[in-house]
């Protein structure tokens, strides 16, 4: 056994307490143990950095450690959506663009590249036998051997289906608009600005054997690595903790050098709900999604034979968590890293910024805070920094939202019910405020209040009455 943490020097506040610490240790012990895993490494990120990293084994001198490759299957998908989410943000396709618009012959070619992203696109979860993990991808030569004599299993749009060759369709998208190989591109365009030099496409030592457990007796049976061919920007990668608590921090913050943090974002956005009757968690653009005891988290699980990996972050938390074992019937490095994260995040919770006034007063915007009526809904109104604003219920149910500022003197909401629509500020003709609309909805100083032309369908003439 071994454990370890990152030994940079800290401020006391970044370095984990003993206690969390133990707690880690304590759960990959127990993951380890139950899961009859022949090794397990996990490591935790906290405002950006690895603050905690360990191991278990269950060879004595062979311990793991934060460096150590392990396959991690699916988590793969992710970094191949990042690099078509940098294609769509140079303007050389469009997120609705549909697949043969820049690859033809796929037999698929009407699913739009944002199904594609979301497994929406109707395709078939798993290529034509034999299965793709266990065998060279040299028996799948061509896109068509990929996706079969069915390419649709349902009608594009309607539900998630989770496809693996949906993958390989956007790693040969790669290839054909860049005109590199996938690998080339990923290493190129995401690995290297981000300093991922412990993740390839092929094992570099030291990594660790994938193994399969006896369901019955504690004996060991080496499974096969196969290259995956046109299949691995489904699941062909090989990474360490460190390298994916890195990658962990980008998909919370993004890199301008890789994608912009708006992108990233836009990938944690749900685009589907849980599949009818499957998972719980939801999808975005090669995110997957959980909600966990209240905790809204976002990353990647995979597995591949001799292998399981998981990848959390919670972004408001600032905590993200990995999990790698080689068993193929392991531990559940998905709940592992989940758990990892709730840890740290409930023992030592994120220090809110301090409060600081705003660096300047607008004596325009200062006379729009305070309350607002929409009919006979109170909000409030208060001014946010760059100018911004959030409208928020003051009691009871509401739609809360938050309004970034746009250089016509409109708001665009951020979040919620009013994510994308526009917030603007209506004059009277001698220039005074008369109400704020809101995609529609009228929001007055007073509830149904004298200057009745503002309030859809006019107020009553005899005004507010008694019994």
């Amino acid at each position: 056994m071994t454990t370890s943490s990152s030994s940079a020097a800290r401020s006391p506040l970044e370095e984990l307490l003993p206690a969390t610490r133990r707690a880690l240790l304590h759960r990959i012990a127990v993951a380890q143990s139950e899961g009859r895993a022949p090794s397990l490494v996990a490591a935790v990120a906290r405002d950006g950095r690895m603050v905690w990293s360990g191991s278990r084994t269950s060879v004595d001198g062979h311990g793991s450690h934060a460096d150590v490759q392990y396959r991690i299957g699916s988590i793969t998908k992710t970094f191949t959506a990042v690099l078509v989410m940098r294609l769509r943000d140079e303007g050389l396709l469009d997120l609705a663009d549909p697949l043969e618009k820049h690859l033809t012959g796929t037999r698929a070619g009407g699913a739009t590249i944002a199904q594609l992203l979301a497994h929406t696109a109707g395709l078939p979860a798993e290529t034509p036998a034999p299965w793709w993990e266990r065998t060279p991808g040299g028996l799948r030569p061509e896109l068509t051997d990929v996706l079969g004599e069915r390419p649709h299993l349902h009608p594009a749009g309607r539900l998630h289906h989770y496809s693996n060759p949906g993958y390989t369709l956007l790693g040969s998208l790669v290839e054909a608009v860049r005109g590199v190989p996938w690998a080339e591109a990923l290493g190129t365009e995401i690995l290297e600005p981000l300093g991922l030099d412990r993740t390839s496409a092929q094992p570099i030592h030291p990594h660790a054997g994938g193994w399969a457990v006896h369901p019955w007796a504690d004996v060991l049976l080496p499974e096969p690595s196969e290259d995956l061919g046109l299949m691995a920007p489904a699941g062909q990668l090989w990474s360490t903790a460190r390298d994916l608590c890195r990658f962990a921090v980008f998909l919370a913050e993004g890199d301008e050098r890789v994608l912009g943090a708006g992108s990233v974002a836009e990938m944690r956005m749900p685009s589907v709900g849980a599949e009818p009757g499957g998972w719980e968690s939801g999808y975005g653009l090669g995110v997957q999604l959980s909600h966990v005891k209240g905790r809204e988290l976002a990353g990647h699980t995979g597995s591949l034979p001799g292998f399981v990996a998981g990848l959390w972050v919670s972004v408001t938390d600032g905590v993200a968590a990995v999990a790698l074992a080689n068993a193929t019937s392991g531990p559940l490095c998905g709940s592992l890293a989940a758990d990892l994260v709730e840890i740290v995040a409930e023992a030592e919770p994120r220090l809110p910024e301090p409060w600081r006034p705003l660096p300047e007063v607008d004596e325009r915007l200062l006379g729009l805070t305070g309350p607002w009526y929409w009919g006979t809904h109170v909000y409030g109104l208060r001014l946010l920094a760059d100018r911004g604003v959030a409208l928020e219920p003051l009691r009871g149910a509401g739609r809360p939202s938050r309004f970034k500022a746009a250089a016509d003197g409109t708001w665009t909401g951020l979040d919620g019910y009013h994510r994308g629509e526009t917030l603007r500020v209506v004059l009277r003709p001698d220039g005074s405020v008369s109400h704020l609309d809101l995609g529609s909805f009228v929001f007055t100083r007073e509830p149904y209040g004298p200057d009745a032309s503002a309030v859809p369908g006019g107020v009553h003439p005899e005004g507010w009455q008694g019994v």
